[in-house]
């Protein structure tokens, strides 16, 4: 019997870990251990534009706000009855990183072909020993073990989804070094986020009001025009580009005359920036409809007193 197939004992295991992450305990060292090991053989199996059917619920950046995530859960509706596909940055920033991804990535054990992540550019080592993701995982368990787990099966997260073969969905943007799905098929993706190159773009880049190709301001990945997203899908018979990775203020927003569309879904980024969040569903037509979301109530955050954030990260 293969590994990947889930035993009684397994799903009720992980029903109750999902219960207990679902009232914002985290779980031990040890569990996190073995769920990220089982996860890790999941994703193997999963390609770099990973296939996804309809009917799904498109999400946005989480960054760790937990009670925003059970929020858009409540919105959206709960697995294993709603579809989800989770474009990226599950960590820092927010209070609760560590609840958030690990329900994630439970929820993607429990209930594998119903639940999509793709990796956003803050599952990284690097950047979430800066952003807070490592220093959270020291506070909660006492030691870097649990943030390595996860850092370590952040390597084998698909880089982008594939919605019927006509929405193609990731965090960042394009590559100039990528026309077609086929060249991001072969790329090498177990590995940290390299510096630049065409999975640092898929990762980082953003799309932009002038035409063509230009470096971004971000320091990692470009800013592409309508031109270039026009021919991407032209090229790909592609219907849309989704994608996350930057803070608009009503939860979604289209560009480059609805050949791409931005979904941000943690809102009150940082919980002082005033967004809502939005998440896209898509029925089993291609037909999107859009639901935007504001706050949970705040439960136990800490008053802000952080500087103002830097929205480009």
């Amino acid at each position: 019997m293969s590994s990947l197939i889930l035993s009684m004992s397994d799903i009720e295991c992980l029903n109750r870990q999902i219960n207990q992450l679902m009232d914002c305990k985290p779980l031990p060292e040890s569990d996190i251990k073995v769920l990220c090991e089982k996860a890790k053989e999941i994703l193997t199996a999963e390609n770099s534009v990973q296939p996804v059917r309809c009917p799904v619920t498109v999400c946005g950046d989480i960054h760790g706000q937990f009670h925003d995530l059970m929020e858009l859960f409540r919105i959206g509706g709960y697995l294993p009855d709603t579809n989800y596909l989770f474009m990226g940055d599950y960590v820092d920033r927010g209070y609760y990183s560590v609840e958030s991804v690990t329900l994630l990535v439970c929820l993607k054990v429990r209930y594998r072909d119903r639940i999509t992540l793709t990796r956003g550019n803050h599952e990284s080592r690097q950047i979430t020993q800066v952003y807070g993701f490592y220093d959270e995982c020291m506070r909660k368990y006492g030691s870097a073990a649990v943030w390595k787990y996860f850092t370590d099966l952040f390597d084998y997260l698909p880089l982008t989804a594939l919605v019927e073969n006509k929405i193609f969905c990731l965090h960042g943007g394009l590559s100039p070094s990528l026309d077609t799905l086929d060249h991001i098929r072969q790329l090498d993706r177990i590995q940290e986020v390299p510096h630049e190159g065409a999975m640092c773009d898929l990762l980082w880049s953003d799309p932009d009001e002038r035409s063509g190709w230009a470096q971004s301001p971000r320091g990692a990945g470009y800013v592409f025009g309508q031109d270039i997203s026009v021919q991407f899908n032209h090229t790909n018979n592609l219907n849309l580009v989704a994608r996350a990775h930057q803070l608009v203020m009503e939860g979604y927003n289209w560009c480059h005359e609805k050949n791409v569309v931005t979904v941000f879904s943690a809102p009150n980024y940082c919980y002082r920036c005033g967004n809502q969040a939005g998440i896209v569903e898509v029925d089993e037509n291609l037909n999107y409809s859009f639901l935007q979301f504001d706050p949970a109530p705040r439960r136990g955050e800490p008053q802000i007193v952080k500087r103002t954030p830097d929205y480009f990260l």
